[in-house]
């Protein structure tokens, strides 16, 4: 099959590029810019434009396909030709259900942890030689690309993405997969840009509820209400299977989960991470793995990328980054450092760099987010403020709507980056939260700060 990518580059769309150039298709691809890594991973394959542009002579009748990415635009001149030429354009979501028609499709949704979670199931059947077709949003230790895509594979666990599925698909992308085996992790208010309203946004998760094929089942985070609610008033008839935060412990620093077999030592830590561990645990069982056989995998299961992600340590300090962003992630993941490292000085810093958190209305649902930090800290950028033409936030709409009184508040990176290098970090933790990079901080630079 022939296969022409709008828009080529993006971090999910090179690797599906990527996984139709391994499964033997002939790629092709346009963007206006490309960055790195997607940048170098498409030029080993031979896989990146000559030049950067949109080029409606590239697309032609001998086309089989072509797929859609969100960075395009509705007016993008190659979409206009193919849709001149009559041919099939697929979203990204609606090319992966068309791969994967004929196989059982297990899908993880949810606000938070679908990430973790995906990944979690991923290396447990990687453990374990099960091989199964995938799509993640983070690169895994042991795997080549986030997607992956065969012929012969009987499953295909997909990470559900409640964003939109293109430029002319308003639809989110998890509403168009159909699962057998599906995942709720958590219901908590995000995409203000495009679900304006609370009730709005939390529609869409009871769509994705009633998508999943009649006799099919649902894993679900009972401890969240609104998960809760919205899968136990589904009149669809699917198997609904709660799933709830085992016990754990922590013991000098490590986390300790309770089994049958006694207390087991877990490189992830966290009460978040062990309620996405309990709901990794059912549908590895919905698909053949044994809870034994779960435990010895999921132990050496050290995080997806950017998720609580260690990148310096020492033996009176350490250092995390994270991809956490919206309220509930933000509030998480400063609880799990905290609870792990108790007796040391928490630094948790985060980056405010969505549409959402960069929303003055928005902005009240991080209340208390940053309660457990002993020092919290938060950086935007009032540039990036225009370049989303949002209206302007100011420190005072932020440090009311955080509720903390001592709270730092950096506009300025030059000033973020002084004063973080001019802190003592003995017996602290660094917690970096962003899906952003701080205006341009290099991460490589933490470790010699905490040499420092």
């Amino acid at each position: 099959m022939q296969i022409h990518f709008i828009a080529i580059g993006g971090s999910a769309m090179h690797n599906l590029a990527l996984a139709l150039h391994h499964k033997g298709y002939i790629v092709s691809g346009s963007d206006d810019v490309i960055f790195e890594p997607s940048k170098s991973r498409l030029l080993e394959k031979g896989l990146l434009p000559e030049v950067f542009g949109w080029y409606p002579e590239k697309i032609h009748k001998d086309l089989d396909a072509v797929i859609l990415g969100m960075h395009a635009k509705p007016d993008n001149p190659e979409l206009k030709q193919a849709q001149a030429l009559g041919l099939k354009i697929y979203s990204y979501p609606e090319f992966l259900y068309e791969q994967s028609k004929n196989k059982t499709r297990v899908v993880i949704g949810g606000s938070h942890g679908k990430t973790t979670i995906t990944s979690m199931i991923l290396h447990v059947l990687n453990y374990h030689d099960r091989k199964v077709d995938y799509m993640v949003g983070a690169q895994l230790e042991g795997f080549d690309r986030m997607v992956h895509l065969t012929e012969e594979n009987d499953f295909i666990v997909l990470e559900g993405d409640e964003y939109l599925s293109s430029p002319i698909d308003r639809r989110p992308k998890f509403h168009l997969y159909k699962p057998n085996i599906a995942l709720l992790s958590g219901i908590a208010w995000d995409h203000i840009n495009v679900f304006p309203t609370y009730e709005n946004y939390v529609e869409q998760f009871q769509i994705f509820v009633d998508s999943i094929v009649k006799g099919g089942s649902i894993s679900y985070n009972e401890e969240d209400l609104e998960v809760k609610r919205v899968v136990e008033a589904s009149a669809n008839t699917i198997r609904k299977l709660p799933y709830q935060t085992p016990v754990y412990s922590v013991d000098d620093g490590t986390t300790l989960l309770e089994t049958q077999e006694g207390p087991m030592p877990l490189e992830v830590f966290g009460r978040h991470n062990l309620n996405n561990l309990a709901g990794a645990k059912w549908i590895c069982q919905n698909m053949g793995v044994d809870e034994d056989d779960f435990y010895e995998a999921i132990a050496t299961f050290s995080g997806a990328s950017k998720r609580l992600e260690k990148i310096a340590e020492n033996t009176v300090s350490v250092a995390y980054k994270d991809f956490a962003h919206s309220p509930s992630k933000v509030a998480a993941t400063t609880r799990a450092v905290k609870e792990q490292y108790p007796q040391r000085k928490l630094v948790a810093c985060l980056e405010l760099h969505t549409y959402s958190s960069l929303n003055a209305e928005f902005l009240k649902e991080y209340k208390n987010s940053l309660d457990r930090a002993d020092l919290p800290i938060v950086f935007y950028s009032p540039e990036a403020v225009k370049i989303k033409r949002l209206e302007e936030v100011t420190e005072t709409q932020i440090a009311e709507a955080f509720g903390r009184k001592d709270l730092m508040i950096f506009t300025n990176v030059k000033a973020f980056k002084t004063f973080l290098f001019e802190q003592s970090f003995e017996n602290s933790v660094l917690l970096l939260m962003s899906s952003g990079n701080y205006g341009g901080l290099d991460f490589n630079t933490i470790k010699g700060l905490l040499e420092n």
